[in-house]
Parts: structure tokens; C-alpha cells; sequence
């Protein structure tokens, strides 16, 4: 296992080591070890699974207390640009983005700590995967415009396909009014 620091507070990327032979290959895609080795919480309640056709974008999402998510997200068929946003407040890198490319070839993971707000664009038909540290409450979920400008964030889309609720997301700076 490789992790990758991110250069936000408990977030990382973590590389397996895959093990391949002659039927294929093998590789763990969770060790609870992992994250608690570089100090962070792994207490996982629910996963999701979801597919998105290519050129989907789904984001940017969150939950807010008292049922805030850390994520531990991955693609296990396709390829994805996965994007998250601090929206710890008080943090040094609140408003700051990270993203990276997430590939089932590679199977790299990613973990958000609770706190960030979460999309991706579907760069390739992608199986999603995501553990969640708490359970999905619709009335603590909220979120941010993908194409904030204030945000900036380069998706490398043109003309991505958004659904209407997330269409609806406030932007940045009304999100940031309600803090």
C-alpha cells in the first residue's frame, strides 16, 4: 500500500499493492489499518454503489451535522475525475479543491474526511464505490454548484449531464452565508 498525502487534513489517496498472476490479479481494497496507521477514523456504517454513464457529473454533495460523512470512494469499472472541496470552517484550506483521477486499472482510493464537499465526472462508463462513516439523512444533506465560479474547478467537461436537483445547488457564497 501506497498513500499519498494530499496536503489537506485527513484526506490521503491510497495506491494497493495488486498482486497479479497468471488468472488475473488480486488486491484488498480496505484495510481498517490503513487509515487508522496515518490517524483517521475508518468507523464505516453503509456503502453505495452507483453507475454513471460517460459525461455524467454528480456533485458537489455533503452531509452536515449532526450526520456529517467521511467518504472512502473508488471506481471499480471505468474512470472518474473525483473532486472535493473543503468546507471545514476555520480550516487553512477552506474553499480549496483537490482532485484527482480515479481508476479502476490503478485502484486508487480516496478519502474525505466528513466536512468536504464531494462530485465526480464520468471520464468513462464508472462503477462508483463509496463507505460512508454515518448513515444517509436527507435532511442533513446539502451541497455547492458544480460549475461555481468562485470555485473554479476545472472538470475537463463540456457539456456534462447534471440532474436537476443538483442543477438547484446553491452557490459557494450563498453556502458559505448559511455557515
Amino acid at each position: 500500500m501506497t498513500i499519498k498525502e494530499t496536503g489537506f487534513k485527513g484526506m490521503v489517496e491510497l495506491f494497493p499493492d495488486i498482486i497479479p498472476d497468471e488468472r488475473g490479479y488480486f488486491l484488498e481494497t480496505y484495510r481498517d489499518a490503513w487509515l487508522k496507521g496515518v490517524g483517521l477514523d475508518s468507523n464505516f456504517v453503509q456503502e453505495n454503489q452507483s453507475f454513471s454513464k460517460k459525461g455524467v457529473l454528480r456533485g458537489l454533495h455533503l452531509q452536515i451535522s449532526p450526520n456529517e460523512q467521511g467518504k472512502l470512494v473508488r471506481v471499480a469499472g471505468g474512470k472518474v475525475l473525483d473532486v472535493a472541496v473543503d468546507l471545514r470552517k476555520g480550516s487553512p484550506t477552506f474553499g480549496k479543491t483537490y482532485s484527482c483521477i480515479l481508476d479502476s486499472k490503478l485502484h486508487n482510493i480516496l478519502m474525505i474526511p466528513p466536512g468536504f464537499g464531494h462530485g465526480f465526472y464520468a471520464l468513462e462508463d464508472a462503477i462508483f464505490l463509496y463507505k460512508c462513516t454515518a448513515n444517509y439523512s436527507k435532511e442533513s444533506e446539502i451541497g455547492i454548484r458544480y460549475d461555481d465560479p468562485d470555485l473554479n474547478i476545472d472538470w475537463g467537461a463540456h457539456d456534462p449531464i447534471v440532474s436537476a436537483k443538483d442543477l438547484a445547488l446553491p452557490s459557494f457564497k450563498d453556502f458559505c452565508d448559511k455557515l
